[in-house]
């Protein structure tokens, strides 16, 4: 490892993981997004990004959420069939999150 002007040695940057959102393909920090995982036949959210199974990632965007609700690309990404249970979850966790204001 080099050794800075002083004889120090200089501290390694971390990486930071990246990821997209499967809606509007920005890429963000990986803790920035929320994830949803494909577990069998269950669809949840995994806040801690650790779950295991077939994961999307979404940013915190109303136009995000709502598309990714009322089009089909959740069912694409996550290889399923979203159920109507599935979406009514995902449909009222998008509107707590709106009035807890951490929707942009």
């Amino acid at each position: 490892m080099p050794l800075s002007e002083s004889g120090n040695r200089l501290m390694r940057q971390l990486r930071v993981p990246q990821r997209s959102c499967v809606i509007c393909r920005q890429v963000k920090n990986k803790r920035d997004l929320i994830r949803l995982v494909r577990n069998g036949d269950e669809i949840s959210i995994d806040t801690k990004g650790k779950m295991p199974g077939r994961g999307a990632y979404l940013c915190n965007s109303v136009v995000c959420w709502k598309a990714a609700l009322t089009k089909n690309r959740l069912d694409q990404v996550l290889r399923t069939k979203l159920s109507d249970e599935s979406r009514e979850r995902l449909v009222e966790y998008s509107k707590n999150m709106s009035k807890q204001g951490s929707i942009e």
